[in-house]
């Protein structure tokens, strides 16, 4: 199994499932992690972000790219 490491940031859960669909079209192997909390009600999503994507690093360019072409 390939070593993940944090890609980027997601802001919002809409973002991260188009992203996550999106990955899972392209094969591109990753992991998508929510900093929700229930016992702290979500408080991390409120300074830290939705969540983050995590992947082989090789992986890195084709997501942000495909994260930049999701925001347009």
């Amino acid at each position: 199994m390939p070593n993940y490491e944090k890609i980027t940031t997601l802001q919002n859960e809409i973002q991260a499932a188009a992203l996550e669909s999106e990955l899972k079209t392209r094969d591109i192997p990753h992991f998508i992690r929510s900093y929700h909390d229930t016992v702290y009600n979500g408080i991390y999503q409120q300074t830290k972000g939705w969540g983050i994507v995590e992947a082989p690093i090789e992986f890195k360019k084709d997501i942000l790219e495909i994260l930049n072409d999701l925001e347009k």
